[in-house]
């Protein structure tokens, strides 16, 4: 699931926070004042080549009609983009090396910095001794945020890059913009005309990706370029010097992705992550909407040329020998394996690691083909010439949890056999298993066991894999299996009703299997662990940072009949309402025999999770000694937190859910936000200790990221909020700087 219902309601439901109206006045962009608010949370047809069985019967669809695509609001969307057909791979073109592969000092020209994604700057002018110095150099208004009568849905997610002399970043409605690193002045801003309709679950968009053309002259436009894959499934290229459309690249600077994906609405299918270029290829992955129906768009991954937008290859899971793209009315393989967290592509190995998620309907396994077995929730390392998966490797066996993989990978050098160096990628999981694998053929470099898994379950048809991999090299980020000893609450009535919930619930540790008669207890939660913040790597010293969840979650299958009776119908449904189960969490699972019911396990009265805190940690593990913890402590204060709704402005550390990862830099910091109390706060990277923090204008669910202009260290974050982490949304990117060096 691409966000937490637990993580999100968490916000207010470890501490919960005070509810506005969902539709709340936010002040305009450039007004001063800050935009925020609270709001609370909570065609059926198939060409998969997978026939069901005896065992795992046909179910008919509520709706087995063609689902009316709903019509946008006038404008450009992908839906009225032609297609501009394809190229052999074998024609891309050579690239010059790209500004992400080698970054200047002080560029941070990709999502995690660098090719390798370590989210590592060699800057140090910013140190544990003069951080505290730190201030505001500028605020920048991206002017998205809900407007009046529409529901929020936003959660930026944002992280700028800085490459030569300008900060590129893009809204939450993907509008692309380029300002001034040292002022904030914006120099350009590409409107892209994003209707609301379009929004899925969250209006998000997590980067931009830089791009040098060898086949335009310097100096030309579009020698340099800056691409973005939509909300409404666009992929779109503009010069980076002007902002306009580059004229060459698809159709007048955009490619249509919907080619290929069959029907669908407004809000089904999206892309939030900035999509990596390797060798000359752009390589596009997309997320579908959780619980909707089990025949839901296709997860296919795909590769276009860089410098034409011409497709060249496509992945479709259960059509591994056709890379091609459908014409007519056919369509990918629907209900396939999606990716919607951020890719890292590997130049000089011609690779792409892809994090996979589930089928669609995640907590119903048996209708799922064997291909999609073999790759879902799993570290997939594409050929970006062919699109041929080189090697998978699996993180959850017959994943019914939502444990799909939203961080992305991270690559470095580890010492190997014969004092040879092995390139290593660090996978994080939701389970906070974090795996070590070989990159080049996907091998564990660090140990990893197949141990056995609770009972088979017992739904019908739909047996558990007996054994799931642990990474026995790596610490975990986790705490140990619950206990009814550790249900908690903020008198001994509480505590009785949280002790009375376990006991209702099946639970037998982590991958309790789902069940129909009773609840069962998921642990780790499906934000439980890593996330889409993924970790950061100092290669300098070795020390991996990882921010983590501790949210367990109260889940449910349900009948048809009592889904029905829930009003849980999928997105594409006439009769779909907002609230109906279109969102993550409750889910129709349209096309199986149930639907789902997921909740935090939580004490619905106070608002307050039923497990003891911490909810949130902060981990230092030396990656160059021996795997060590260094220092570990919770994040997070309850300074905006409280139960009933009431902040308690209170400075424990008591450790709060968290989405967002860190920066660590060469001046031994950490910095992170992350958390549900809006702040953003600096760490010594040796130490642990928390040497500086500052109170956001919205929640800092964004990882952060620092750049070099004018000789001097600046820190950015866009402190956009959360809609369902219940943290104030707003649109503003804030900069900090020493004193000094203020734009």
């Amino acid at each position: 699931m691409r966000r937490s219902q637990l993580l999100a309601t968490a916000a207010c439901v470890t501490f919960a926070c005070a509810p506005l109206a969902a539709n709340a006045q936010f002040a305009p962009a450039g007004s001063g004042g800050a935009p925020t608010s609270t709001v609370p949370g909570p065609g059926n047809g198939s060409d998969n080549s997978f026939e069901p069985t005896e065992s795992t019967p046909a179910v008919k669809s509520r709706f087995s009609g063609p689902s009316p695509y709903a019509p946008q609001a006038p404008g450009v969307n992908a839906a009225n983009l032609p297609d501009i057909g394809s190229m052999d791979p074998n024609d891309v073109s050579q690239m010059v090396p790209q500004q992400s592969a080698n970054p200047a000092r002080g560029d941070w020209s990709a999502y995690g910095r660098d090719d390798s994604q370590t989210r590592y700057s060699p800057l140090s002018e910013i140190t544990p001794q003069n951080v505290d110095q730190l201030k505001v150099a500028f605020v920048y208004h991206t002017g998205s945020y809900p407007r009046p009568g529409q529901v929020n849905k936003w959660a930026a997610e944002t992280t700028p890059i800085k490459v030569g002399d300008g900060l590129y970043m893009c809204s939450a409605q993907n509008d692309i913009m380029k300002l001034d690193p040292v002022t904030g002045k914006e120099i350009w801003r590409h409107n892209i005309n994003e209707k609301y309709e379009a929004i899925p679950y969250t209006a998000a968009c997590k980067g931009v990706t830089y791009f040098t053309s060898s086949q335009v002259p310097e100096g030309q436009p579009c020698h340099n370029r800056i691409l973005e894959g939509t909300l409404d499934m666009r992929l779109i290229a503009v010069d980076a010097a002007t902002g306009n459309l580059c004229e060459g690249f698809g159709h007048g600077g955009q490619v249509n992705l919907m080619q290929g994906l069959g029907e669908s609405v407004p809000g089904f299918v999206s892309m939030t992550a900035p999509p990596p270029i390797v060798n000359g290829v752009v390589v596009v992955n997309h997320e579908v909407l959780d619980g909707q129906r089990r025949w839901a768009p296709s997860g296919v991954i795909r590769g276009y040329d860089a410098e034409s937008g011409k497709f060249l290859w496509a992945w479709d899971v259960n059509r591994p020998n056709d890379h091609s793209q459908p014409t007519g009315n056919n369509h990918y393989s629907r209900g396939t394996p999606n990716s919607w967290a951020a890719m890292t592509g590997d130049n000089a190995l011609g690779l792409v690691y892809v994090p996979t998620g589930n089928s669609a309907s995640d907590y119903y396994s048996a209708l799922r083909s064997p291909e999609e077995n073999k790759v879902s929730s799993a570290v997939v390392a594409l050929d970006v010439k062919t699109g041929a998966p080189r090697w998978v490797f699996q993180t959850v066996h017959k994943d019914v949890w939502d444990y799909d993989i939203g961080s992305q990978a991270t690559l470095m050098d580890m010492p190997g056999p014969d004092g040879q160096t092995v390139p290593a990628l660090i996978m994080p999981t939701k389970r906070g298993q974090t795996f070590v694998l070989d990159r080049r053929d996907g091998k564990p470099i660090l140990p990893v066991e197949e141990r056995p898994a609770p009972s088979p379950g017992v739904v019908p048809g739909d047996p558990r894999s007996p054994t799931q991999p642990w990474s026995t090299g790596m610490p975990a980020l986790r705490v140990p299996d619950l206990k009814e000893t550790d249900m908690w609450g903020m008198s001994p009535i509480d505590q009785l009703f949280c002790r009375i919930k376990f006991r209702r619930a099946n639970y037998v540790g982590e991958f309790t299997p789902p069940s129909i008669d009773k609840p069962w207890i998921e642990y780790p939660g499906y934000n439980g662990g890593s996330d889409w913040g993924s970790m950061s790597y100092d290669p300098q010293s070795g020390i991996l940072i990882a921010n983590w969840n501790i949210t367990p979650m109260y889940d449910q299958l349900v009948t048809r009949k009592k889904a029905d009776q829930l009003g849980l119908m999928p997105i594409d449904d006439p009769n779909y309402k907002p609230g109906g189960g279109g969102a993550e969490g409750n889910g129709a699972m349209d096309g199986t025999p149930y639907g789902i019911v997921v909740t935090p396990f939580w004490n619905q009265y106070t608002g307050m999770m039923c497990n003891r805190p911490p909810y949130g940690m902060i981990t230092a593990i030396d990656m160059k000694h021996g795997q060590k913890v260094l220092w570990q402590h919770p994040l997070g204060t309850a300074r905006a937190n409280g139960p009933w709704g009431l902040p308690t402005g209170l400075p424990w550390e008591i450790g709060t859910p968290n989405n967002g990862g860190s920066v660590v830099t060469a001046g031994g910091l950490v910095f992170i936000a992350a958390a549900t109390d809006n702040q953003i706060r600096a760490i010594d990277e040796h130490t642990g200790k928390v040497v500086w923090s500052a109170v956001l204008p919205g929640g800092g669910q964004a990882n952060p990221m620092t750049y070099e202009a004018n000789g001097h260290q600046y820190v950015a974050i866009m402190a956009g909020g959360h809609h369902f982490m219940m943290t104030p949304v707003s649109d503003q990117l804030v900069v900090y700087a020493l004193p000094d060096h203020k734009g």
